[in-house]
């Protein structure tokens, strides 16, 4: 699968695509970088396929980044279960600069705020964070929670959104 390492303003992120879609964004670390088949290069693809989704979702995110694209429109194709996929396009419809709890995204797909732990498995689970925005969620009495990017990134993000600023 063609991928493509760019730098952001919360460090190296791999975009990964299969096809025309992308299914992957992961947040890297200097040992990912190390071990990376690009010796930790970035803004360059990795395999030498060509892969235009790669350099659009680069484009989209630099434009994010730069508080000019509040949301993104790009061919998306994650893996996941059924549930994963309900959760995930309940986590699009949150708006930039807003934030849900879990319960309100259960009850946004039909279920009792009880799913709240489903709904935060499944948002641990999303393959594509920042295009797909679970750093939006937050627990039921408003605190960061977890994130699997780490919570310095969450508030990053939250922050660029709610400022609106540019990073």
């Amino acid at each position: 699968m063609p991928a493509l390492t760019i730098e952001s303003p919360v460090g190296p992120l791999r975009l990964v695509a299969e096809g025309d879609a992308l299914v992957a964004l992961r947040f890297l670390d200097a040992d990912d970088l190390a071990h990376s088949p690009a010796g930790g290069a970035v803004d360059r693809l990795e395999d030498g396929a060509d892969a235009p989704v790669l350099a659009e979702a680069a484009a989209q995110l630099a434009a994010y980044f730069a508080g000019e694209r509040h949301d993104f429109d790009l061919p998306l194709a994650p893996l996941g279960t059924e549930f994963q996929h309900r959760v995930w396009a309940a986590l699009r419809r949150i708006g930039f600069g807003a934030t849900a709890t879990y319960g309100e995204i259960a009850r946004a797909i039909g279920l009792t705020p009880a799913a709240s732990r489903a709904v935060g498995l499944a948002n641990g689970r999303n393959p594509l964070p920042i295009v797909v925005p679970c750093h939006r969620v937050i627990g039921a009495n408003g605190t960061l929670t977890g994130y699997a990017g780490g919570l310095e990134r969450k508030r990053i993000l939250l922050d660029l959104e709610q400022g609106a600023l540019p990073l």
